[in-house]
C-alpha cells in the first residue's frame, strides 16, 4: 500500500544520503566500520523485506504454511508468535499454526547461511552442512504434525514489521554495533566459555546481529565460533518452542516434544568441528 512504498522510499532515501558519508575505516580497539555495518544493516533489510513483501503479497493467498515459509526468510520469531496467536483465537487451525511456525524456523537456517556467506564466505564451509541438516530437521517435523486444510481467509500472518522501516534497521544496526562490543570483551575476558554463555543468552531474541557481529569480525574461522552460532540457533530454537506453547496451550506436548528434539539435534552439532 501507499505506507508501505513510502517507508520503503524513504529507507532507500536515508540510505543514499547516509552510506556516501559514512567513514569507511576502522575505529576503537573493537575494529567498528561505520560503512560496514551499514551496509550488513541494508543487506539485511533487503533479505527481510524480500520475505516481508512474498508474505503481503501471497500469504493471505495460499494459507499459513506458505506464510511460514515467506515469513521466515524475514522473522522466524515474529512469524512463531502470530501464528502461535491464531492457534490461540482459531483452535481448530492449531496443527496448521504450529506447522507454520516450525516451517519459518526451518527457513532460519538457511537464511541465516545466507547472509553469512554474504559477509564472511569462509564459515559456509563449516556451517553449512549443519545450517542444512538443522533446517531438514525441522522439515520432518512439519510433516509429523497432523492438520487440516483451512481456508486462506483466516490465515494471515500480518505481525512481520516492514524491515524497510528507519526504526527497526536502526534498532538492529545498534543491536548490532552493541553484540559486537560485547562480543569481544566476552571472548577477551571469558574465553570461549563466555562466549557460548553469550550465545545461549541471544537466543531469547533474534539472533541474526548476535551471529552477523561474529562473523564479520573473524579473519579466520575458529571453532568456537562455529559452536557459538549453533548454540545461538538452539537457544533461539526453545525459546520459540516456548513462545508457542504459552502463548497456544492447545498442542502445549505436541509442541513440547518437536521442538525439544529439535533442540536436542544442535547438541552434537555444536561439538563436532
Amino acid at each position: 500500500d501507499k505506507s508501505e512504498f513510502l517507508a520503503v522510499l524513504k529507507f532507500l532515501l536515508v540510505t543514499v544520503i547516509i552510506l556516501p558519508v559514512l567513514p569507511n575505516q576502522e575505529y576503537t580497539q573493537f575494529k567498528l566500520n561505520p560503512t560496514r555495518v551499514w551496509q550488513i544493516v541494508i543487506m539485511v533489510s533487503t533479505i527481510g523485506f524480500i520475505g516481508y513483501f512474498l508474505i503481503k503479497k501471497f500469504g493471505s493467498k495460499v494459507g499459513l504454511w506458505l506464510s511460514g515459509l515467506l515469513g521466515g526468510i524475514a522473522s522466524s520469531t515474529a512469524v512463531t508468535v502470530a501464528t502461535a496467536r491464531i492457534a490461540k483465537k482459531s483452535p481448530e487451525k492449531c496443527g496448521d499454526a504450529l506447522q507454520a511456525s516450525i516451517l519459518a524456523s526451518s527457513v532460519m537456517y538457511l537464511r541465516i547461511l545466507v547472509l553469512i556467506w554474504l559477509i564472511n564466505p569462509i564459515f559456509v564451509s563449516h556451517l553449512w552442512w549443519k545450517m542444512v541438516i538443522l533446517s531438514i530437521v525441522g522439515a520432518v517435523m512439519v510433516v509429523s504434525i497432523k492438520s487440516k486444510h483451512i481456508t486462506a481467509e483466516s490465515s494471515e500472518v500480518t505481525s512481520i514489521q516492514n524491515p524497510f522501516e528507519i526504526r527497526p534497521a536502526m534498532m538492529f544496526g545498534i543491536f548490532f554495533v552493541g553484540l559486537s562490543v560485547i562480543t569481544i570483551l566476552t571472548n577477551n575476558i571469558f574465553g570461549s566459555t563466555g562466549l557460548i554463555a553469550l550465545s545461549a543468552i541471544t537466543g531469547v531474541t533474534d539472533i541474526d546481529p548476535f551471529i552477523l557481529s561474529l562473523v564479520q569480525q573473524s579473519t579466520s574461522v575458529e571453532n568456537i565460533f562455529v559452536s557459538a552460532i549453533i548454540m545461538a540457533a538452539m537457544s533461539n530454537t526453545i525459546m520459540k518452542g516456548i513462545y508457542f506453547t504459552v502463548i497456544s496451550k492447545q498442542l502445549r506436548r505436541e509442541t513440547t516434544i518437536r521442538y525439544g528434539i529439535w533442540a536436542l539435534a544442535h547438541l552434537p552439532l555444536i561439538f563436532i568441528a
